[in-house]
């Protein structure tokens, strides 16, 4: 055949009346098909005909070779249609790129008709048979070549539940399982099919020989099944085991980091009592861990402890830029909050009273606020450190100092507000002062984040429809947090109507946010508002659009938001929706952050400076703290932009990048630290890129070095506090107090060891880095001083003759009366050269480090981390994600050696209580320094 032509002698034969010689011609095109399809398929109607009559003995060679041509001229779905027809013919263990194609088309159909059998019955496509035994031989051939993922793959798209419960159990618990849970997070997108599949691996995660809590517990929260959680912790600390009662505090540790704080009340709620007391006081322990208050007290004690934040960063700022600026002083008001951020050190107010007492109006409420950020989560001690600037009967303060105190309360409880709610309910209903109003709404919204209350929902709308701009705005944002990924109706109807009704620009774009984030999470559930929003007539409302995208798809990668948000940041004709819209792919595209550089590539290049500025905060938001070089390529000639909002953009996004990077993981940071030091210097720049600047200053050593923007949990859940803070921080392009949210975002990077006391014990373990690689940036030297050279006083000569004189004999009697064995030792010119080389030579840096607790771990650094096995205390989950980590003691009847807390010391009475036992270290919070009071005059 290699010499043959042309395939028309063949073709020919396919006229004959003798079946024969049509079987042997169809014989011949099958094997010459691949060469000679262009000829074959004008005769393709003559195959097709003998494929369909039934009394042709070999119809299903006929078929075989139409499936052939017709793939060659691209119609797949005649050639699949044909293939099925081939029937044993076609070949699925045949390596050629026909058959890969056909199996793939054919998998693709079983897919959709699988969907829709499980969508809409009823109008479902009834399923041909054929293609029912290919896809069966495809898994058939799936199980003997031990392509057990490749099975699953297939089996979750076309909902084949039997299919990934038989390949869990043929390849492996351990390795199928926690392939099955990524692949159900990350490519399933329909929520009821998700929780199908997550209530599928709780039950074979219960069945392996060693169930996986950790695992089970992540499941639970995703299904949002408080009473499964509930009774797995019961479950654990009813065993009597020591290692379950562990374990369940580390689930109740991991509990906290992920859910919302109704999913934890409800948890604590249904844990019930005990009459045993020892099984009680377990059970007080979890509830004291849902509550969080154990989790900030130990992040806290890290903060404290670890504060690395350069001061001197801080005073060139303050010193170079104008505090007249209303500007430049928010700049490093916030600045201030954020490089201090939970570390509860407010040094920097202290040393400038003066620059301080500057702020007026709006830039006191942000000074104010500013005290939250930096003692967030002092639980314990927030009203008191905030009782010299609270409302007070009787007591006449300023209005923008009492806001800013009320926003501050709700920064430090942010997520845990059970103690505060009722205050700040209280303060709202008896003020008619619109700033107070403010920031009562603000602390409201922050300290109730997530907690489905329709009394303080309730207290909210009734500031809202007072029509006040300034209150009314905080209100809607407010409302939005409270009633947080619930997609409750009345709250987006009454919210939306109103914002239809108010002529406030300022009050509607507080709703259009906050109905975004009322519908956080929601997916799919959420694109009828969507739709509704973006065809709305006012484009405030079409903003709310893209952030409503921005948070029900938040992280999912999912690709209709994506193609829907780049047609609105080319289309829309208004620059603030655009410029939302580009935003919008920063918190969709988080978990997949290496694509964002390339999919806003074009944008950034975009002849409208406010889809390049979103494309800054996109860069920004995704790539926090990774170090991106690709997304460091694009923002660096943005930070030359001729607009200046956009250099601003870029400057922020930069310090998100680049936050605990130093220069050995990345060449770029000293540069990027020092452009910023240049442009805050520089004295015609605009101001807006000044206060970028700034801004991107405190957050790249925002939480004293010690914190990063992390969007998701280290179990790999959504950070609902960190998206929604990050989300209200962008806000800060209408009104710069919003800035205070990134605080919310803000991850604490350490391992903290707890023992089965919730003490902390001194540990060691490994990190098997070179200890540069994830060291602390150096702190700034300060300018050193140049000593002013004296110039050499005038000689007379003959002074001159008699000092040398005098020298000379001076010289000879030392000389007599010298030991000569004791003659100093002159070095030669060879070995000072070789000392100063010896000297200058690097010596080799160790090629790991031992660690203790409180130890700051940064995430690119925790795949180094090692525990040694046969070390007292050992990790109780496997692997070690960072954070809360409770330890198991291999020793627990020898003593501790316990660190002490530096936040706080023991009560006397709890001191003498302690007294009998050398383990207990019971300890309340610190006696805080002399209250510091804010200069400011009383307006």
């Amino acid at each position: 055949m290699s010499g043959l032509t042309s395939a028309a002698g063949v073709i020919a034969l396919l006229d004959e009346q003798d079946d024969d010689l049509k079987v042997y011609a169809l014989q011949k095109l099958n094997a010459i098909v691949d060469q000679f399809w262009a000829e074959i398929s004008d005769a393709v109607s003559k195959i097709e005909i003998m494929y369909e009559d039934t009394e042709f003995k070999d119809r299903q060679l006929a078929a075989l070779v139409a499936s052939k041509v017709y793939y060659h001229l691209g119609e797949f779905d005649d050639s699949l249609n044909f293939a099925l027809g081939a029937g044993a013919l076609f070949d699925l263990s045949s390596k050629s790129e026909y058959v890969d194609t056909i199996i793939s088309k054919c998998i693709d159909k079983y897919i959709a008709l699988r969907i829709q059998e499980q969508e809409v019955p009823q109008n479902a496509e009834p399923m041909d048979s054929r293609l029912k035994d290919v896809v069966e031989k495809m898994f058939d051939r799936c199980y003997q070549d031990g392509e057990y993922k490749q099975a699953v793959g297939i089996a979750l798209e076309a909902h084949r539940l039997d299919v990934v419960e038989y390949c869990i159990k043929a390849g492996g618990p351990s390795v199928i399982l926690p392939y099955v849970y990524e692949l159900t997070m990350t490519v399933v997108l329909d929520q009821a099919y998700r929780n199908t599949l997550l209530q599928l691996l709780v039950d074979q995660f219960r069945k392996l020989s060693e169930p996986d809590y950790v695992a089970i517990n992540q499941c639970l929260v995703h299904l949002g099944d408080h009473a499964a959680s509930a009774e797995l912790l019961q479950n654990l600390v009813s065993t009597g085991d020591q290692k379950d009662l562990l374990m369940a505090y580390q689930l109740a540790f991991d509990l906290e980091n992920n859910a919302t704080q109704k999913y934890l009340t409800k948890v604590s709620d249904s844990l019930t009592s005990s009459s045993d007391e020892a099984t009680q006081a377990k059970v007080d322990k979890i509830k004291s861990i849902l509550s969080g208050k154990e989790t900030i007290k130990l992040q806290l004690e890290f903060l404290c402890r670890n504060n690395h934040t350069d001061m001197l960063i801080l005073k060139n700022s303050k010193t170079v830029l104008d505090a007249r600026l209303s500007v430049y002083h928010s700049a490093v008001t916030f600045a201030n909050a954020f490089m201090n951020a939970g570390t509860t050190s407010d040094d920097f107010l202290r040393q400038n009273l003066e620059w301080l007492s500057r702020a007026t109006n709006w830039s006191k409420f942000s000074a104010t606020a500013a005290l939250g950020v930096i003692h967030k989560g002092h639980l314990s001690q927030g009203l008191k450190l905030l009782e010299p600037y609270l409302p007070q009967e009787g007591v006449t303060a300023s209005p923008y100092s009492e806001g800013g105190s009320l926003f501050a309360l709700g920064l430090i409880h942010a997520n845990h507000g059970d103690e505060v709610l009722e205050y700040l309910r209280g303060v709202l209903k008896d003020t008619r002062i619109e700033v107070l109003q403010h920031g009562a709404c603000l602390g409201l919204g922050t300290a109730g984040m997530a907690t489905d209350s329709d009394e303080i929902y309730e207290d909210l709308k009734n500031v809202l429809f007072s029509d006040s701009a300034i209150g009314g705005e905080a209100a809607g944002l407010a409302m939005g947090m409270v009633m947080l990924g619930t997609a409750s109706e009345k709250a987006l109807d009454e919210m939306l109507q109103y914002a239809h009704e108010t002529q406030h620009e300022k009050i509607i774009r507080g709703l259009a946010v906050g109905i975004s984030l009322v519908m956080y999470g929601k997916e799919d559930a959420a694109d009828d508002l969507i739709e509704k929003l973006s065809a709305d007539k006012d484009p405030i409302l079409r903003y709310g659009g893209m952030y409503t995208i921005a948070m029900a798809y938040c992280g999912t990668g999912n690709n209709k938001a994506i193609r829907r948000l780049l047609h609105v940041a080319v289309s829309d004709v208004n620059d603030d929706v655009r410029r939302a819209a580009v935003t919008a792919l920063g918190f969709i595209l988080f978990r997949s952050y290496k694509q964002v550089p390339r999919i806003v590539q074009l944008l950034s290049e975009s002849y409208n400076p406010h889809v390049r500025y979103g494309a800054c905060l996109a860069l920004g938001i995704s790539c926090a703290g990774t170090g991106s070089l690709e997304a460091i390529e694009l923002l660096e000639p943005m930070t030359k932009d001729n607009v200046d909002f956009v250099r601003q953009g870029a400057f922020i996004a930069l310090a998100m990048i680049l936050m605990q990077q130093n220069e050995t993981q990345n060449a770029k940071v000293a540069g990027v630290r020092t452009m910023f030091e240049e442009v805050i210097k520089k004295k015609n720049e605009d101001a807006l890129a000044k206060f970028g600047a700034v801004l991107g200053q405190g957050i790249i050593d925002a939480g004293g070095r010690n914190v990063t923007i992390s969007m998701q949990s280290r179990s790999g859940h959504s950070n609902m506090s960190a998206i929604v803070g990050v989300a209200l921080f962008t806000q800060f392009w209408y009104w710069f107090p919003a800035s205070h949210f990134l605080s919310l975002a803000f991850t604490p990077t350490a391992i903290i060891g707890v023992n089965a006391d919730l003490n902390m014990p001194e540990i060691e373990f490994t990190s098997n880095a070179r200890p540069s690689l994830f060291a602390y940036i150096p702190p700034t030297k300060p300018p050193t001083t140049v000593a002013i050279e004296k110039v050499a006083t005038a000689v007379l000569s003959t002074t001159a003759k008699a000092q040398a004189k005098a020298k000379r004999s001076k010289a000879a009697a030392e000389s007599d009366v010298m030991d000569e064995d004791e003659k100093p030792e002159v070095k030669t010119e060879e070995a000072k050269e070789e000392e100063a080389k010896a000297a200058a030579k690097p010596k080799k840096e160790a090629t790991s480090e031992k660690l203790g607790n409180l130890a700051r771990v940064v995430p690119a650094q925790l795949k180094y981390i090692s525990f040694d096995k046969d070390a007292r205390y050992v990790p109780v989950k496997k692997d070690v994600t960072g954070g809360i980590v409770v330890l198991l003691d291999n020793k627990s009847g020898e003593p501790e050696t316990l660190i002490a807390s530096t936040t706080a010391t023991a009560a006397a009475a709890a001191a003498a209580g302690a007294a009998d036992s050398a383990m207990e270290v019971e300890e309340e919070e610190a006696p805080l320094p002399e209250p510091f009071t804010y200069p400011f005059s009383d307006e």
